[in-house]
């Protein structure tokens, strides 16, 4: 971390195909290795299949999945005299996106279907619908916040 000033948020160009800037910072975190063409390829076409499968608008599946993920509140460890307590914390949007966004591509990687592009529109389809296992993932960080509750006062 720099001690001299904070790093300036570079903006992130909207997509080719919808314009949307919350998808274009979705493809770059799902992309690997540099490989964008593959990423879009992926995400477009994972997109596409909500759209046949669902009928409704992909980029409204998107967004309502994202939104369903997003987290309100997370845990971060505090050390206070000797022992590490875990301390709830309000999430500020950025990072609750970039939460949800790393939730939902590690539980499109787990899934069994056959190719990525099925993994992240099943994925989809179940986050938009609250079911899935980043929506599983998102209410274990609200449990384990809501039972360290008693700990908040040592928010900083």
């Amino acid at each position: 971390m720099s001690r001299r000033r904070r790093a300036e948020k570079r903006e992130v160009l909207p997509d080719p195909k919808f314009g949307d800037r919350v998808l274009s910072k979705f493809t770059n975190n799902l992309m690997q290795a540099g490989k964008k063409s593959t990423a879009e390829k992926i995400v477009y076409g994972a997109l596409d299949e909500v759209a046949s499968k669902g009928g409704d608008d992909p980029i409204k599946v998107f967004h309502a999945a994202i939104d369903n993920i997003k987290p309100q509140v997370e845990v971060r460890s505090r050390r206070v005299g000797g022992a590490t307590y875990q301390i709830p914390i309000e999430v500020r949007s950025d990072r609750a996106q970039a939460l949800a966004f790393r939730w939902l591509i590690a539980a499109a990687r787990g899934r069994s279907e056959n190719t990525m592009v099925q993994r992240l529109s099943r994925e989809f389809m179940d986050a938009a619908n609250n079911r899935g296992n980043a929506i599983k993932k998102r209410e274990d960080t609200h449990r384990m916040a809501e039972a360290n509750k008693a700990f908040s006062h040592y928010r900083w």
